[in-house]
């Protein structure tokens, strides 16, 4: 059953990934506009390319590397050692959940614009939470 539900995963995933983590906008009697993980990394390479590459991987390519590894895993197709890298990959992941909660707490604290978390942040963060709890022995 854990084997199917990893698997499910590379499905979610990408769907958390378009779907909107946050609306933003300076008050929200001026509409807020919707921002997800790949719109939020549009934006991100155009201003800091070390931080986006940092949010890419964090965001797309361990969880998505971390899940593949556990389907590998599952259906005996790779090595046991990998498990602790694995682990890491899960940690990593993690991550950018943290950094997102960060930016909602200091922008809320600030007080020049409104920001309203969405449905994408909890799918991305229960993705992120399964993934974890499906890679435990």
């Amino acid at each position: 059953m854990t084997r199917y539900a990893n698997l499910a995963l590379l499905i979610l995933f990408p769907v958390s990934w378009f779907a909107p983590l946050m609306r933003a906008g300076l008050l929200p009697l001026f509409g807020l506009s919707e921002i997800s993980v790949i719109s939020g990394l549009q934006s991100l390479w155009g201003t800091d390319v070390a931080l986006a590459l940092l949010v890419t991987f964090c965001a797309i390519f361990a969880p998505l590397m971390k899940v593949i590894g556990r389907a590998l895993r599952d259906f005996d197709l790779l090595h046991p050692a990998v498990e602790p890298a694995l682990a890491v990959l899960g940690k990593l992941a993690m991550a950018d959940i943290f950094l997102v909660a960060l930016y909602i707490v200091i922008v809320q604290g600030v007080g020049l614009a409104h920001v309203e978390v969405a449905w994408g942040l909890y799918l991305f963060t229960a993705c992120i939470l399964s993934s974890i709890l499906l890679s435990r022995p």
